[in-house]
């Protein structure tokens, strides 16, 4: 979800494809969205394009000195969308591959398969998510043109993560209707693999693809929203995404690369319990300490009033669930197992302490949450890597960040990243205050100082979008926030944000 505001909180396609010719440009002719690789792994990927008509497809694989042919059918019942998982590659190899359709023939993609489990060799990735492709009623995009795609793009990666809310069904920009049907979905994705950044990005590399809320709609749970508009996400998400998906864990999965990493894709949005906000009647930052509640009141009265005991005995409720149980059963069984050196966990809302509207984050389901660290700590060479606040911030992950005694960490670091094109997190704290320029103040009054006067994050840009930057060696994950142009993401105090730099033990 986009959390509203702190307070308010070339080639020759048929013969083969040299393996020295970089991808085509995207945007072929005829097909307009260009070719897209996901769930790589040491032997598969899985491909995808949308055809320009209806009838057969033929994908064209090239790599490890072979070329191969599979036929595919677009349909309408697909919106003439066409993919496939092709099997039997080799590991750590880069291959090409194309789509034609009578004489239309498609731009080139390339991707990698993931290494062997004993390879130790450098891997790197970037990750970023929330982009909305929406245009106003004049027909200009309400954000910016994707931008950050490119820059990911030109990162020569193995390979990148587009996580959560890869389109907006229900965006804000020029009163655009909700989208709710699976037409009216595909034509958010449409929206946004028009513009050429996106297309450059996935003709470049394999990615990896995750839902958060806004594939369905905003703050989405079954209980609160019904099963229609999820039943229409899903398939719509899966048409035009080369994704696997399984009723019993929704789009949880996790791959493995090399020796080095493995990730472990969180699904936040298919088994989660309803909100707690009727509980807390509406409080802005219920589990906040009563000496920050109080600080923060002259800028929010309603902060000065005690919490309602109900509302905490509800967050903290042991029944609410956001992973599910056998989604959680799983991945606490993986994680554990997991000879990798080390575990990125792809998490959909921050685990970090923020207070503001924790309803919908990690921090709104106390239980579960405290479950999951309690699992996390137990692993060694953990890293979680967010998307959704719309900010870049770096920060340990904390069970009890105002402590009497000092704040009481995990020793876990998390790193929330973008977002590609959406209102950023200051904005929204400029909207919610109704004055410009307060998101910035928050910013630094409060991320920035250390507890006990505010979270003491090492990395806090509110208003800035971009994206993650990962190198992973058999010593090391480091982590650079980088903006949508590529550049070292500046702090709110004007300094550069320094990489996050884990050590292996």
């Amino acid at each position: 979800m986009p959390v509203r505001a702190f307070l308010a909180c070339a080639a020759v396609l048929v013969g083969g494809v040299s393996a020295a010719v970089a991808p085509a440009a995207p945007s072929a002719p005829g097909f307009a969205y260009g070719v897209a690789a996901g769930e790589m792994t040491p032997t598969s990927a899985r491909l995808w394009t949308r055809a320009p008509g209806v009838g057969r497809v033929t994908l064209m694989l090239t790599g490890a000195g072979t070329t191969r042919t599979f036929a595919l059918v677009a349909r309408p019942s697909s919106d003439l969308t066409a993919q496939r998982t092709v099997r039997g590659l080799r590991p750590g190899t880069t291959y090409r591959y194309s789509f034609a359709q009578g004489r239309t023939r498609s731009a080139i993609g390339s991707f990698e398969t993931a290494p062997a489990a004993t390879s130790a060799g450098t891997v790197r990735f970037a990750i970023s998510g929330d982009a909305d492709a929406t245009r106003d009623a004049s027909g200009k995009l309400g954000f910016n043109g994707f931008e950050t795609y490119s820059a990911m793009a030109r990162g020569r990666n193995d390979f990148a993560l587009n996580f959560g809310d890869t389109i907006y069904s229900d965006s804000g920009v020029g009163g655009a209707p909700v989208a709710r049907t699976v037409a009216q979905k595909w034509a958010k994705y449409r929206l946004g693999l028009a513009l050429v950044p996106l297309q450059r990005l996935k003709s470049s590399t394999g990615v990896y693809s995750g839902w958060d809320d806004h594939e369905f709609v905003n703050d989405y749970s079954r209980a609160e929203h019904g099963d229609a508009i999820y039943r229409a996400g899903v398939k719509a998400f899966l048409d035009y995404t080369p994704a696997t998906y399984s009723p019993r864990t929704g789009d949880y999965r996790r791959f493995r690369w090399g020796k080095n990493l493995e990730l472990f894709i969180l699904d936040g949005r298919s088994f989660r319990s309803p909100k707690v906000t009727a509980a807390c009647d509406g409080d802005i930052a219920p589990t906040a300490p009563p000496a920050v509640r109080q600080a923060f009141a002259p800028l929010s009265p309603a902060l000065a009033k005690p919490v309602p005991q109900a509302c905490l005995d509800a967050i903290a409720s042991p029944s609410r669930t956001l992973l599910g149980a056998a989604q959680l059963a799983a991945f606490t069984k993986a994680i554990r197992s997991s000879k990798a050196t080390f575990k990125v966990v792809v998490n959909p809302e921050p685990l970090m302490q923020l207070y503001a509207l924790p309803y919908d984050r990690w921090e709104g389901y106390a239980a579960e949450r405290a479950r999951v660290l309690a699992v996390l700590r137990q692993v060694k060479n953990v890293v979680v890597m967010t998307t959704d606040t719309h900010a870049h911030l770096i920060g340990e992950i904390r069970t009890d960040t105002f402590a009497a005694g000092g704040p009481v960490g995990t020793g876990i670091w998390e790193v929330v990243t973008g977002p590609v094109a959406t209102n950023t997190y200051a904005k929204e704290i400029d909207s919610f205050l109704g004055a410009p320029g307060f998101g910035a103040v928050v910013t630094g009054a409060f991320f920035k100082p250390a507890p006990p006067r505010g979270l003491g994050l090492r990395c806090a840009q509110t208003d800035q979008y971009g994206y993650a930057q990962v190198t992973v060696t058999s010593a090391t994950l480091t982590v650079q926030p980088r903006t949508a142009s590529g550049g070292v993401v500046l702090d709110a105090s004007g300094a550069p944000c320094a990489p996050l730099i884990v050590r292996a033990r």
